[in-house]
């Protein structure tokens, strides 16, 4: 989820080229739309600064929820030097300093996928 139509066609096409499925939102609220369908995300790739709803809102949300988003890792994505720190505050240590290379755009989602826990069905 990003505001940036560029930034979302290029991490969807890097993606699917990886093997990955992939649906992707231009902002919060439209992710809310696309997490509440079934199955949920294996991972999610969050901007910090979208309008409305950004990162931080985004995974505040998922977790009053509790259907099982709460368990779905979190990568945060964003130029802002504070990064590291909204990342603690929002409970997750998968942060991507934008401009990112792919390479390190992979290994961050590979380390995420490797140490999720499994979302429940509900």
């Amino acid at each position: 989820m990003d505001d940036d139509d560029d930034i979302v066609e290029a991490i969807g096409e890097l993606l699917r080229g990886e093997g990955h499925e992939v649906d992707s939102a231009s902002t919060g609220e439209e992710g809310l739309v696309v997490l509440r369908a079934s199955p949920l995300p294996d991972a999610l790739v969050l901007d910090v600064d979208m309008p409305v709803l950004g990162g931080p809102g985004m995974a505040h949300k998922m977790l009053l929820h509790d259907a099982g988003e709460e368990k779905i890792p979190i990568i945060l994505m964003s130029a802002r030097d504070d990064l590291p720190e909204i990342a603690r505050k929002m409970g997750t240590h998968y942060v991507l300093k934008k401009p990112a290379t792919l390479k390190g755009f992979l290994a961050i989602l590979d380390r995420a996928l490797l140490e999720r826990d499994a979302p429940s069905s509900a």
